[in-house]
């Protein structure tokens, strides 16, 4: 390395470290972000699974309530026999 380019060259590396900073806090920042947005949908996703599991689990208990030789079905259809 040539000793009149090394302050240019020293520069140059100064100017890319800054370069290279910034970038990485711009991505740390934008990965929080993605992070809190992800735990967020799945806070959402938990409580709609958890809700369909609950009105699932009345349904079942519903319908494992109904009397011998009824039908186990929403609607209920009369037969002709």
């Amino acid at each position: 390395m040539d000793p009149k380019h090394s302050g240019e060259m020293l520069q140059h590396l100064e100017e890319q470290d800054k370069f290279l900073k910034d970038a990485y806090r711009s991505m740390i920042h934008e990965l929080r972000k993605l992070q809190v947005e992800e735990q967020m949908l799945m806070l959402k996703f938990h409580d709609l699974m958890s809700a369909h599991g609950t009105k699932k689990k009345h349904l079942d208990e519903v319908l494992n309530d109904s009397e011998p030789g009824q039908s186990r079905s929403l609607v209920n259809v009369p037969s002709d026999g």
